[in-house]
């Protein structure tokens, strides 16, 4: 009896990724399905701006990445969820703060008619407890929703790029969620 404890005990230390992580109160579930392909927790940080939290964001991929050379290389699937900390994010921050990101990181996207058309798709604000998704699909596939409810799809690989290097590129909004996201 005791070996098997012993046995359970060694599994749970040598395996944290099956269980769900919490992040500034808000569980971060290890891996989620996305159009029938289960995608892993690859990271998940807390967005701030000033002194404020303002969300939680989590990285989901099909195989594990610790640099953002190997995320751009991977080329399947990926996941991006926001969950929102602050009582309420206006649409235009939101807008505001894709368009900052898609020029710091992405000029080449950043005024083009499939960042303009994916800007569109926030129609409303977030509220603490919100939920947002991007899929960035390996076939160029982005489809954004808010708490389940699907604002929209486009495809555009660029597009993807863009989106990503926001988070990921040279000057992220954020260089500790960028580090936390990538698992470091």
């Amino acid at each position: 009896m005791k070996k098997i404890v012993s046995a359970a005990l060694l599994f749970l230390l040598l395996a944290p990724g099956v269980f769900a992580a919490e992040v500034a109160g808000v569980s971060v579930p290890p891996s989620l399905t996305v159009n029938g392909q289960s995608l892993s927790l690859n990271g998940a940080g807390i967005r701030k701006k000033f002194v404020f939290d303002v969300y939680v964001g989590s990285l989901y991929t099909p195989k594990r990445v610790s640099s953002e050379e190997e995320l751009f290389q991977e080329p399947g699937d990926k996941l991006l969820r926001l969950d929102i900390l602050r009582d309420k994010v206006e649409k235009e921050k939101i807008m505001g703060a894709f368009e900052e990101g898609f020029m710091n990181n992405a000029p080449e996207i950043a005024r083009s008619p499939d960042a303009k058309r994916f800007l569109t798709l926030f129609k409303a604000d977030f509220y603490k407890g919100d939920k947002v998704d991007l899929f960035l699909g390996g076939d160029g596939t982005v489809a954004a929703s808010h708490n389940g409810r699907v604002l929209g799809t486009l495809k555009s690989s660029s597009l993807v790029r863009g989106i990503l290097k926001v988070w990921f590129g040279g000057k992220p909004a954020d260089e500790g969620l960028k580090k936390k996201m990538l698992g470091n």
